[in-house]
């Protein structure tokens, strides 16, 4: 599919586990719609998403130094940042048990169990972006590192 000049999707996507952002990024840029820029150090997840400005920051639950939830709440909290929206990724809840999808926590944090479900992620992704729906033929998986 070819996609417009411009039209790309910035995505911070953070882990700590390398492996996992490198297969997630590599899916994610597949068909030129996402640019995704990794960050694996949680204490440097503020000054490199304050310098990427992206569009949406994928953001793991459970990681060494600074806990997924307290850097969101330092994202909303920042007011460079506090528009950006923020998906979680967490192995704590498998999306196996949800049927795939997101669940929504009371406070409207979207939460995506891993193995991460592509189709789910995509629709979120979009949704959240304000942009249009993007589906796959086939589900799709990618599993924690």
């Amino acid at each position: 599919m070819a996609v417009e000049s411009g039209a790309e999707k910035t995505i911070l996507l953070v882990d700590d586990e390398e492996g996992f952002t490198r297969l997630l990024k590599l899916n994610l840029e597949r068909d030129g719609r996402y640019t995704v820029y990794c960050e694996n150090d949680s204490l440097e997840v503020l000054n490199t998403a304050r310098r990427l400005r992206p569009d949406i920051i994928l953001l793991d639950v459970v990681m060494p130094g600074v806990e997924g939830g307290d850097l969101a709440k330092q994202i909303k909290a920042d007011d460079e940042l506090k528009h950006t929206p923020v998906i979680m990724l967490t192995a704590t809840v498998d999306n196996r048990d949800t049927g795939g999808d997101a669940q929504i926590t009371e406070s409207g944090q979207v939460l995506i169990g891993k193995p991460v479900n592509l189709d789910s992620l995509y629709r979120w992704i979009e949704e959240l972006c304000g942009g249009e729906n993007h589906s796959r033929e086939q589900r799709s998986e990618v599993s924690p590192g």
